[in-house]
């Protein structure tokens, strides 16, 4: 079956469609990854986007639920330069087409993912739509102009938890506020020891402080950080009663709680190889990223926030912690998954500031 991708500036990038079909709007971002698509589509900090995969052949290992970091997929649609429908991977219970189309998401072969990036790059990302059923140009490109825009939409809720979750441990029970958590902050919370409670995203101070949680922690998600107007509030509330740890779009709330400013990102940071550098110990680490907005660094100017990581790509802000209080933010990803797993430090830097608070 034939499908397109439109972009709102009149480009249209024709290929072969598989998993879902019919139509569908989203911003269309790249990543960069090599690997760990499984964790690409089910981040649902990609919620409300079309993803599109540099690295040219996916789907050689199929999928595999346990490599899922939510229940299912957030995102609008998938392109690819070539997909593999035969998968040799002993770990494998599906493919990747088998997967997108339980889903409902439409992916997109046969595309010059190399030139339709640097068109990303060059322009920034962009609304798009892909269709399975309308192939028309005019059609196409005036639907993608009449896309909302991406930065005006509440993303947050559609991905959040609805109901208060608990998982096990033996140590200090940690609060997580689901912005869109990835199941691997979880695990790699678990793994720590910790008790985990997790909160939607408008649960109130009250309600977060009522476990008697010795962190919270704020996490990732999807869209524009202005938008999580109750979550900031929150955050407010917080920041001065418990060590509090803020991971991507969390970070960005933290920020933004404290008084500093967000802007949104020419195209964004998508991928697993990033190199970020840590102001504190001079080390440079290769990282995972999948966020399109950064803190404004010349805001941080009174609020107590000093930068403590920094992207050597573009020289945006990646990290933050606060002169007096136990609070630290992280723009990139410390789980990883998919990425190395370097930075997983940090998750023990927090617990040590737990226990100097003496939690």
């Amino acid at each position: 079956m034939q499908a397109v991708l439109a972009l709102e500036d009149g480009t249209l990038y024709y290929g072969k469609a598989f998993g879902g079909g019919g139509e569908s709007w989203g911003e269309v971002v790249f990543n960069t990854g090599m690997a760990g698509y499984e964790g690409v589509l089910t981040d649902p900090s990609y919620c409300g986007q079309i993803v599109v995969m540099t690295y040219p052949l996916v789907g050689n290992y199929g999928i595999n639920v346990e490599d899922f970091e939510s229940k299912g997929s957030f995102m609008r649609g998938f392109v690819v330069r070539e997909h593999c429908d035969h998968p040799s991977n002993w770990r494998a219970a599906g493919t990747l087409a088998e997967f997108l189309a339980s889903e409902g998401v439409i992916g997109l072969s046969g595309v010059d993912t190399r030139a339709l990036t640097r068109r990303l790059r060059t322009k920034g990302a962009m609304r798009g739509i892909i269709s399975t059923e309308h192939l028309e140009p005019e059609y196409l490109v005036a639907r993608a102009r009449s896309c909302p825009d991406f930065s005006t939409q509440d993303f947050v809720p559609e991905v959040s938890t609805r109901e208060v979750l608990r998982y096990d441990g033996d140590g200090p029970t940690l609060a997580v506020v689901d912005l869109g958590a990835k199941q691997s902050i979880i695990r790699c919370l678990q793994r720590r020891g910790c008790r985990v409670v997790t909160f939607p995203w408008n649960a109130s101070a009250a309600d977060i402080l009522s476990v008697d949680p010795s962190g919270i922690v704020v996490s990732n998600g999807p869209g524009n950080p202005v938008r999580v107007t109750e979550t900031i509030n929150t955050v407010r509330e917080l920041v001065d009663k418990k060590p509090l740890l803020g991971i991507c779009l969390g970070h960005q709330v933290l920020a933004l709680a404290l008084g500093a400013r967000t802007y949104k990102l020419k195209f964004g940071h998508r991928g697993a190889n990033h190199p970020v550098k840590d102001l504190v110990s001079n080390k440079v680490y290769i990282s995972s990223h999948n966020h399109g907005f950064a803190v404004d660094e010349q805001s941080l100017v009174g609020t107590g926030l000093v930068v403590t990581h920094r992207n050597l790509n573009d020289g945006t802000v990646e990290g933050i912690r606060h002169r007096h209080l136990p609070v630290i933010g992280i723009q990139y990803h410390p789980e990883a998954a998919p990425g190395p797993r370097d930075s997983e430090y940090l998750f023990d830097e927090f617990m040590e500031l737990i226990r100097q608070e003496g939690r």
